[in-house]
């Protein structure tokens, strides 16, 4: 069984993608990845907000509802404000919460006290939080993992290994002596030497906190990014499936 446990879904018709590259501005549905999961074997996806708004997180839920092969959503919420009352406005498969960290201009923006006390709700409501960082950022996150035990916590794209990676390597493999996080093998072929970067991340977290993701749209080769990870069934699902609580059918 293979898990896709990272892409995306987006029109930039209707909204605003201020990261976006004119290579990527086209709308991608369910239409458009189906025929690649059924190409590749994969049997469900989780499919990552990829900006700060909930009116994606809702539109994202609706789509999971109404696509088979859609297991769930990491959206986005707002960490600042009332989250409990944001999670009770909002119906579906909401899996996890996710915030683009490494826009943010404080590098410690994950250590304010207001986010600090949404990251705790998060924990509370049983949801995973992704963690999209680069290296810059690292030292905030592997703090926030120690100040919240109880919270599962996923570290995206490997965190976003630079040619310059003293700092990376060092984050990286600090969060891998906490327990409560995963590495997300995903989005590596946009990143510097992905198939060193898997070796390493197996090598810090092992397979079984190791999970695939395709990053697609953003990297289109599925059968690239599929070509990244190794064959091993922790990697391919069995990791995705304990962290995010998935029902694969």
């Amino acid at each position: 069984m293979r898990v896709d446990a990272h892409q995306h879904f987006w029109d930039p018709a209707r909204a605003h993608y201020p990261w976006m590259t004119d290579d990527l501005r086209r709308r991608y549905g369910p239409e458009d990845l189906e025929p690649l999961l059924r190409e590749h074997g994969v049997a469900g996806t989780i499919v990552v907000q990829a900006r700060h708004s909930l009116d994606e997180t809702r539109e994202l839920l609706a789509t999971a509802a109404a696509t088979q092969f859609v297991l769930g959503v990491v959206g986005w919420l707002d960490l600042t404000g009332d989250v409990d009352r944001q999670l009770a406005e909002l119906d579906g498969a909401l899996l996890g919460v996710r915030h683009q960290v490494h826009d943010e201009p404080d590098p410690v923006w994950l250590l304010r006290a207001d986010v600090q006390r949404g990251l705790r709700a998060v924990g509370e409501a049983g949801l995973v939080y992704d963690l999209l960082v680069r290296p810059r950022e690292l030292p905030a996150a592997i703090e926030t993992v120690r100040r919240n035990p109880g919270t599962k916590f996923v570290l995206d794209h490997a965190g976003k290994r630079p040619p310059d990676d003293g700092a990376w390597a060092e984050g990286v493999a600090a969060l891998a002596e906490l327990p409560n996080v995963a590495c997300k093998l995903s989005g590596l072929a946009t990143e510097f030497d992905p198939q060193g970067t898997v070796q390493l991340a197996l090598g810090w977290f092992g397979a079984e906190r190791c999970m695939f993701g395709s990053d697609w749209p953003v990297w289109p080769d599925y059968g690239g990014a599929l070509a990244l990870v190794p064959d091993d069934d922790e990697v391919l699902a069995g990791t995705a499936v304990r962290t995010y609580g998935l029902e694969v059918t």
